[in-house]
């Protein structure tokens, strides 16, 4: 018998709703013959589908006026030694704006011992920073990252502001001297492999898998736009940045549908 694997997400505020975490939650167990245990750590359970397995937000025990600031609440606060009761045991975690393509037995066999692997960030490769739209721990190992950040808040801040990330990658790197990535053909970005790279041709040509469809795993919607945008074919500038819809832009992408369900 297969073992169970736990694979976790987590929502709050208002920028993405119960479809989301549904949609992922049936992307997995889709892409996998292994048993999943899917985990949304949230304040809301509100649309949840019933075989989703809901936990309370991660708090994060520092000043109140950082307590939810930024991103930190993922890459800080998830990293909670218990983590709703699965200390010691290791998690496969998922941002929501992901779109899983292909089956993932083999990213949930790749990890070795307790290390964190994470995907390279496309935007700064080289300098050894993890993109946390994916990434698997062993709960009970990154207890120090929550901790610091309690305790140093302002520092923190001070130092990475929104890159949180980086604060998460910069303490693995400070202990362990190494950060581990996952197999670059597993991973893409909607934005910097499936787009046309000239701008303006993106309002004549619609964003495609990358040619090395075969490997590829999960296609990752960081920032604009997200899946939902990318089918409709919209991106949202704020007035004073109209001007760049010369290449912020994205024609209506269908195929996107064919996965993310």
């Amino acid at each position: 018998m297969k073992k169970n694997i736990n694979v976790i997400c987590i929502k709050w505020g208002q920028a993405y709703d119960a479809e989301y975490v549904n949609k992922l939650y049936n992307m997995v167990v889709r892409n996998s013959s292994y048993n999943i245990d899917f985990y949304c750590f949230t304040d809301d359970s509100t649309g949840l589908e019933k075989d989703i397995i809901v936990r309370p937000l991660p708090v994060l025990d520092t000043l109140a006026e950082y307590k939810t600031i930024y991103s930190y609440r993922k890459e800080a606060a998830l990293c909670d030694d218990d983590l709703g009761g699965l200390n010691n045991q290791r998690v496969f975690f998922f941002d929501l704006d992901v779109v899983i393509i292909s089956n993932l037995d083999e990213l949930f066999e790749y990890p070795k011992n307790d290390e964190l692997y994470i995907i390279d960030d496309w935007n700064t490769k080289g300098k050894y920073i993890g993109q946390a739209s994916a990434y698997s721990w062993k709960v009970g190992t990154l207890g120090y990252i929550k901790e610091y950040f309690e305790q140093n808040p302002k520092e923190v801040i001070d130092t990475f502001f929104t890159a949180s990330q980086e604060y998460l990658s910069s303490k693995i790197i400070e202990k362990y001297g190494v950060l581990n990535f996952w197999p670059d053909e597993w991973f893409c970005s909607f934005r910097y492999h499936c787009m046309c790279k000239i701008g303006p041709l993106r309002h004549f040509i619609t964003p495609s898998i990358p040619k090395n469809k075969s490997t590829l795993k999960v296609i990752v919607f960081h920032g604009i736009p997200n899946p939902k945008e990318a089918i409709r074919g919209i991106w949202n500038l704020s007035k004073k940045h109209k001007w760049k819809r010369i290449y912020k832009v994205c024609k209506p992408t269908k195929w996107i549908e064919k996965y993310w369900y």
